[in-house]
């Protein structure tokens, strides 16, 4: 039995695509189909673009119009061919040979249509691969121009920056020109009010030189005056010091007298020393004496076995 076939035109859904986009698809297709004059078929990529879609849409439709277009052109037989009803009258060998002999053109067709499926989607493959080619050279393209708008913009703001670093430091420059100007005023205003004190000062001087003139010519006659008091009173001054001078004497001859008496008491102390020290020998002398007579007397009383104590009390009693 023979599956009924879908109407002219008419082409399965597929869920994984919305409708729109599938519409989309199948319009752009036709018209560019319509542009070539039904010669060529579309390209997917050129289909994609008109209809603005993704490619894997794009493709999938497109395979599916193709599909569709040459349901069209060879639409398949829908009635019991005439070859099969006289063999079926005949004998049942030749309906099979004839069964068989469909079914081996059912297989070729088959295979043809294979064929044409693979070439196709090597063609779409292809469409595809060329699409992505073309899209990596736009894209490079597109990047080396976003590069090259970056290199100038970034030229630009480095510009930029330097002609408001350039301003900046003019206006710097300016304002210390200006400040400097102004400083240089005020320092000349400065050095004539100096110069205005100088002369005032230059003129009181003048004043205080005319000033001190006469008051050294004051103080020249106050000290000739001074002299000739000085030389009145060297007289009286002399005879003053005559005076302290025999003092001086006799306060001299006194103190000679006592440093005599001092060196001969210390004469004296120096006898009463030396005699003092005679006396101190001659008591070491003594002692030693009384040492070794002890020490000799200690011998005795060893050699004789008598004790110390009992050897002097005894010596006491004799």
């Amino acid at each position: 039995m023979i599956a009924p076939s879908s109407p002219a035109g008419a082409l399965p859904m597929s869920t994984a695509i919305p409708a729109d986009v599938r519409d989309r698809v199948l319009q752009a297709a036709q018209e560019l189909y319509e542009q070539n004059g039904r010669e060529a078929m579309p390209t997917v990529d050129a289909v994609r673009r008109q209809a603005r879609v993704d490619m894997n849409a794009a493709s999938v439709v497109m395979r599916e119009w193709r599909r569709a277009q040459r349901a069209q052109s060879a639409p398949l037989a829908v009635t019991v061919p005439e070859a099969v009803t006289q063999a079926h009258s005949t004998a049942l060998v030749v309906l099979w040979q004839t069964a068989q002999q469909l079914a081996n053109e059912s297989l070729r067709a088959a295979q043809a249509a294979w064929e044409t499926e693979r070439s196709e989607a090597e063609r779409d493959r292809q469409e595809i691969a060329d699409a992505y080619e073309r899209q990596a050279r736009e894209r490079e393209q597109a990047q080396a121009l976003l590069e090259t708008a970056e290199r100038t913009h970034q030229e630009a703001a480095q510009t930029l920056a330097e002609v408001r670093a350039a301003l900046a430091e003019a206006l710097t420059r300016a304002e210390r020109a200006e400040a400097r100007a102004l400083e240089i005023e005020h320092r000349t205003e400065d050095l004539r009010a100096e110069l205005d004190r100088a002369h005032q000062d230059h003129a009181r001087a003048r004043t205080e030189t005319a000033s001190l003139a006469g008051e050294l010519r004051q103080s020249q006659e106050a000290v000739a005056a001074l002299r000739a008091q000085r030389d009145m009173t060297e007289a009286g001054k002399t005879q003053e010091a005559e005076r302290l001078a025999q003092a001086a004497r006799l306060e001299r001859d006194q103190l000679l007298g006592e440093l005599v008496a001092a060196r001969a008491a210390t004469a004296k102390a120096q006898e009463d020393t030396a005699e003092a020290r005679e006396r101190a020998a001659g008591l070491a002398g003594k002692l030693e004496s009384e040492q070794a007579h002890g020490a000799a007397l200690a011998a005795l009383l060893a050699r004789l076995k008598i004790p110390a104590g009992r050897a002097s009390g005894d010596g006491e009693h004799s």
